[in-house]
């Protein structure tokens, strides 16, 4: 992340406590007993984002996106909560996230050979996400990467306030048609022009549009 991204996602950080009132806190990166559901949602959450209620996988984003995907399924889904600091002062943060999300995916898959997976991430947990999918980041040198044999079961990739869209990046590739990246106008941590931080705030508006395009490949 370069030094634009890293200002504009501290003071993100920080908006997102003001505004909630709440103490971010690390839990066991488990929001349920994972069980093999139908589906699985895997979530990181962003920088200093409190977890909320349940299922915890951030006030923001996670909780919305999961709540949203579950109302539409028909099927059995279960959460999951990256577990990594989420932290904009602890450099290894990132590496963390992505050895957590690689780890657990690997062996929930290798557990339940019919469950299928939707990834969330927003803002750093977007970084964890991508780059364990083996998209290129700015931080993604040495990172553990999913296995092949796992990809397809990998249904849809939801992004939002993702940092490398500040200097026009984003999925390409294999995940490419399965990934919807959100960045609002004025966001400065995904958008190059954006210089409004409350935009990085507000994504749990766009929680039924992301389990609509998850639920759809599923």
């Amino acid at each position: 992340m370069n030094g634009r991204n890293i200002r504009a996602a501290l003071s993100a950080a920080l908006s997102i406590t003001a505004l909630t009132g709440l103490a971010t806190t690390i839990g066991t990166g488990q929001a349920q007993a994972d069980g093999c559901t139908a589906v699985q949602v895997i979530s990181a959450r962003g920088t200093g984002e409190p977890l909320g209620f349940a299922p915890q996988l951030g006030i923001v984003v996670g909780n919305p996106v999961y709540n949203a995907i579950n109302k539409k399924l028909t099927a059995s889904s279960s959460p999951y909560r990256v577990d990594y600091p989420a932290s904009a002062t602890q450099v290894n943060s990132i590496s963390l996230g992505n050895t957590d999300l690689v780890n657990h995916i690997t062996e929930q898959a290798t557990a339940c050979p019919n469950q299928s997976f939707v990834l969330v991430g927003y803002s750093q947990g977007a970084f964890v996400v991508e780059n364990s999918l083996g998209v290129p980041t700015y931080t993604s040198w040495g990172s553990k990467i999913i296995p092949g044999w796992v990809e397809p079961k990998i249904k849809a990739v939801l992004l939002f306030g993702n940092p490398i869209g500040a200097n026009g990046g984003r999925v390409t590739g294999t995940y490419a048609a399965r990934t919807l990246d959100i960045c609002h106008d004025g966001d400065p941590v995904c958008d190059p022009n954006g210089n409004n931080v409350n935009q990085h705030t507000n994504y749990g508006q766009d929680a039924g549009r992301a389990a609509q395009f998850a639920v759809d490949r599923l």
